[in-house]
């Protein structure tokens, strides 16, 4: 079988969760052009899911990549969603409508989609998931087999040992959250590490939060790299760490792919005095309580009401760090008027249980309800 060289791999990997888009569709135009920047660079992982874009992530890296590229001048990874599955009949039927989105015959890297506590382990368990990705691996269909994992490290630990056949692990980690005590990015970190488990990175910008910071803390970051932006501290934090064998970045414009790209060129490891700084920054930041949504969308695809939850957290946390009224109010009705209101949740709960993040979601819009809707009435 053939094993995972991580020193192969590219440091920056290509997330297709977030692409531009254009009159409610992916922008493929847009795409296309980032995508032969990012080739031209060197890089070449590619990672996307069968429920991104509503299902035509998948299809964008076809057009994007499979169709225009060689196929072995690439990485192509995606995953297995739990809650789209009732029988075990579901793997395959998925499995083959991936194959057919993405025009390949085989997936280099192949993930059970956000495992964590709960029903979505449960179900890859009563499922024989795990079994069932090393038949297909023996098949020439997966190249890798892993999973993304969103659960505590105690499940992770319970996984591993169960499960020693996982080549590799996808966790969210970033400064932010390595002490974050839902999140645990540095106790899961830990744990891979010590198991010897190559690792990518997902959500190094925590959703964009760690590119968009305060005027304050973008200066600490500027006085030590005048020319460096905020998200380049993120990436190389992740990059830094022994053991990630790639960072995502889900690049949603061509100015966010040039600065990566500048930042992964002629990468340069964190400095212990830049650690420090970061650490200065991460302190200051967590005095300032933030919803810590990162915009992955997961809860809106289902929501009753159309509600656009992440637009309306992003307005909140806005309206907290920065203590203004008018802006976020502004992007508060502009996201509310093709969709559902804060106040418009029926607390049906559909939205906490694919939460990633184990946000607290009703009881955020009913604050969102309070600070937005009641002024508007």
């Amino acid at each position: 079988m053939e094993k995972i060289h991580p020193a192969e791999m590219p440091k920056l990997g290509f997330g297709l969760m977030r692409l531009p888009q254009k009159d409610g569709a992916i922008d493929m135009a847009r795409v296309t052009e980032m995508v032969d920047a990012y080739m031209a660079a060197g890089l070449n992982y590619f990672d996307t899911a069968y429920v991104y874009h509503g299902g035509t992530s998948e299809v964008a890296a076809r057009e994007a990549v499979v169709k225009r590229y060689p196929r072995d001048s690439f990485y192509l990874a995606t995953k297995l969603p739990a809650w789209c599955m009732k029988t075990a009949e579901d793997r395959d039927r998925i499995f083959n409508e991936q194959c057919e989105r993405a025009g390949v015959d085989y997936f280099d890297y192949y993930l059970l989609h956000s495992l964590e506590d709960g029903s979505n382990y449960e179900t890859y368990e009563r499922l024989d998931c795990f079994r069932w990705g090393l038949q297909k691996k023996a098949e020439g269909k997966i190249r890798h087999f892993g999973f993304s994992f969103h659960g505590t490290p105690e499940l992770l630990e319970q996984v591993l040992d169960l499960h020693p056949e996982m080549e590799f692990v996808q966790i969210q980690l970033n400064y932010a959250d390595w002490e974050n005590p839902v999140v645990r990015s540095g106790e899961l970190y830990e744990i891979l590490k010590r198991r010897g488990i190559p690792m990518i990175i997902m959500e190094p910008v925590k959703g964009g939060n760690l590119a968009n910071l305060t005027p304050e803390l973008e200066a600490k970051f500027r006085a030590a790299r005048p020319d460096a932006s905020a998200a380049s501290w993120a990436l190389r934090f992740a990059a830094s760490l022994p053991g990630v064998m790639t960072v995502l970045s889900g690049m949603s414009n061509e100015e966010q792919m040039q600065d990566n790209l500048c930042t992964f060129t002629h990468f340069e490891p964190l400095t212990e005095e830049e650690r420090g700084i970061i650490r200065e920054v991460t302190a200051i930041m967590l005095d300032t309580p933030l919803i810590g949504c990162t915009a992955c969308r997961y809860c809106t695809d289902g929501c009753p009401m159309q509600i656009r939850i992440p637009d309306i957290f992003r307005a909140v946390n806005t309206m907290r760090l920065y203590h203004e009224d008018w802006r976020p109010r502004n992007f508060y009705g502009s996201v509310t008027r093709d969709g559902g209101k804060a106040g418009d949740c029926i607390g049906c709960g559909q939205c906490e249980g694919v939460c990633p993040q184990h946000l607290p979601i009703i009881s955020l819009l009913a604050e969102a309800a309070e600070v937005f809707d009641r002024q508007e009435a």
